[in-house]
């Protein structure tokens, strides 16, 4: 058995199609790990979902920025963006189906030495602290009252996370750092705007992880979201956003020896600027 973690698809069917091809997937035997934003930006948003939906147990997924998007479309508690390439999901004799199914996948997967996430974890936060505070937000996602929880996770403040936070501030922190997160500084503030590379990241602030844990931690972080940051392998972080929805590739990696498989883009963002 073979387990590959999947970089943001974002509808791009063709492409994981031909990736799973190329690692010579076997349903039988291997698991996919989808990071997150299975939807939206691409061509197939449907096709994908129904694909990632279909494989059971042999595929894990967390739930990413634009997957918590749709949600919330989809509920009417926020409007679509003229970007957005849903609309075959909200369309689809399936919806409820494909959309329950959604809302029911985790913020964090963690086995054996692995967690990942979609896009990052808050270096004040210990794995057991951060396994507990996903936990909080699936509870609240799964319940009757996922509706509360999706209109009120809009916004960047606050920006730094505090245990004694409640309510819907506590849990848009939560939500903000494994889902939209790339820097943060020193002091644990997260900088939600920025999205280009590194390099050009404003003072004071840093990638996520490159901000020392506050607690030891014996995992290994995969994870996708920042397609400007590009495949980012290091012991301890490996993000896998290698923007295929932006005309870059679609990344796997295996996570038994962390060998890297991609297939380039089809050209769907040149097509579409």
């Amino acid at each position: 058995m073979a387990r590959y973690a999947i970089g943001d698809v974002q509808g791009c069917m063709n492409e994981l199609q031909a990736l799973l091809e190329k690692i010579h997937f076997d349903p039988s035997q291997d698991q996919l790990w989808f990071v997150g934003d299975l939807v939206n930006r691409g061509p197939a948003s449907l096709a994908v979902l129904r694909f990632v939906r279909s494989l059971g147990p042999h595929a894990v997924t967390v739930l990413g920025n634009h997957d918590l998007h749709l949600l919330s479309v989809a509920e009417g508690v926020a409007a679509s963006r003229p970007d957005d390439t849903v609309q075959d999901i909200l369309n689809a004799h399936d919806r409820a189906e494909l959309l329950d199914w959604l809302r029911q996948q985790p913020l964090m997967h963690r086995a054996a030495d692995w967690t990942m996430v979609h896009a990052g974890l808050l270096p004040s936060w210990s794995i057991a602290q951060a396994t507990a505070l996903a936990h909080e937000i699936e509870v609240q996602l799964r319940g009757p009252d996922y509706r509360a929880l999706l209109s009120s996770m809009y916004g960047s403040e606050p920006n730094v996370w505090q245990d004694r936070l409640i309510g819907a501030p506590r849990h848009r922190v939560i939500v903000n750092a494994f889902t939209r997160m790339r820097l943060c500084s020193m002091d644990g503030r997260m900088q939600l705007q920025f999205k280009g590379a590194p390099q050009q990241a404003p003072v004071d602030y840093l990638p996520w992880f490159d901000v020392p844990a506050k607690y030891p931690r014996d995992t290994r972080v995969v994870c996708g979201h920042w397609s400007a940051l590009g495949l980012h392998l290091t012991p301890t972080v490996c993000a896998i956003d290698t923007g295929c929805v932006w005309g870059g590739a679609l990344s796997a990696l295996r996570l038994e020896d962390a060998m890297v498989f991609q297939v380039p883009s089809s050209g769907y963002a040149a097509a579409h600027e």
